[in-house]
């Protein structure tokens, strides 16, 4: 069984989104322009299908076209919890929070985990944290 994707439908920014989180989570990008899948109902440079390749986060994206409706992200959030090394974590959070906002900042909490919440500059909301490790 394979783990959900995310699919998310920006607004005009699927391409500087994803490059963005291409950027944060150090992995390549696959790009597909309306012109390349012959779709006319919106401009030709626009992402039709773009996704993360090799990296340690699934997404995919597209541009919306016509009337769709964009991204809009409520009541949900992204969970990378113990997913990478907590000096990677960290890295990842503070590219994340690059032009978004952070609801909370990533700190020690009292039972001894790591965590912190931001939304980035797209929208998505990402719950960031690690247990505590000898030496960190």
């Amino acid at each position: 069984m394979t783990d959900p994707t995310p699919y998310l439908h920006f607004a005009g920014t699927a391409r500087e989104a994803l490059t963005s989180y291409g950027e944060v989570f150090g992995c390549a990008v696959q790009l597909h322009t309306f012109a390349e899948f012959n779709r006319s109902d919106g401009p030709v440079d626009a992402i039709a299908h773009g996704y993360l390749i090799d990296g340690p986060v699934a997404l995919f994206a597209a541009d919306v076209a016509g009337d769709e409706p964009a991204f809009r992200c409520e009541g949900m959030m992204l969970a990378l919890l113990g997913t990478a090394p907590p000096a990677t974590l960290r890295k990842w959070f503070s590219g994340l929070s690059e032009g978004g906002r952070v609801l909370d900042d990533l700190q020690t909490r009292p039972w001894g985990a790591s965590d912190g919440q931001v939304i980035d500059r797209y929208g998505l909301h990402w719950l960031v944290g690690f247990e505590v490790e000898d030496g960190d």
